[in-house]
């Protein structure tokens, strides 16, 4: 078990990375055209979908880095570079192309259903927020480590569905600027979870850094 502050740290961590408050203008311009019904099962499906594919990697992702023979600390400095190309995006207040790149993007707009695809994945659990949930996972094995991890995805999950049922609320009273401002905070904090996770990964493969 960790301390609460570091259970803190992650769920707060794992909240800038899923941002949000960013995706409301790009969900609002995907459900323009929906019913208020079928905006509402969107919604859902959004929550039901991230909280599925975090906790998916929360209790599998220590099998899948075992089954292609990744070291935990090759993964913390990948995973830690990919989280800080995130970072210098949402710091000049862009969607990251790590996220969803253009061609996604534009395939995305012919979809039927946007609620699982681009929503929920990649737009809002990508991979660096994957990659984070697997990091975390690898702090501790004890079964209290992995219910608080797992309470935290589901409040991550319960926050995604209260920012998007205000989104009608947000998009007349926050402006594109205000958005932008608080994707760059994010950024920050992203950046500084990032280079933790490259260094603490430096040294765990080269040990005459520690």
């Amino acid at each position: 078990m960790l301390e609460y502050a570091e259970y803190l740290k992650i769920i707060v961590g794992l909240l800038a990375i899923l941002n949000p408050f960013g995706v409301v203008p790009v969900f609002i311009s995907m459900t323009g055209d929906q019913s208020q019904k079928q905006v509402r099962r969107t919604i859902n499906l959004v929550a039901v979908s991230v909280a599925t594919i975090l906790l998916s990697a929360l209790f599998f992702g220590d099998a899948i880095l075992a089954f292609f023979g990744i070291s935990i600390d090759s993964f913390r400095v990948g995973g830690g570079i990919l989280i800080l190309l995130m970072a210098v995006s949402m710091l000049q207040g862009k969607q990251s192309s790590v996220k969803q790149t253009a061609e996604e993007a534009d395939e995305s707009i012919e979809k039927e259903s946007v609620a699982v695809v681009p929503l929920a994945m990649p737009l809002l659990v990508g991979p660096g927020a994957i990659s984070t949930v697997i990091l975390a996972a690898h702090k501790s094995h004890a079964a209290g480590h992995y219910t608080i991890i797992a309470l935290g995805i589901i409040l991550i999950s319960l926050v995604v569905w209260l920012t998007f049922r205000l989104s009608p609320w947000i998009s007349r009273h926050v402006s594109a600027t205000g958005i932008n401002v608080g994707t760059r905070i994010m950024g920050l904090i992203l950046a500084a979870i990032a280079v933790e996770f490259i260094a603490n990964g430096l040294k765990g493969l080269f040990p005459i850094l520690a």
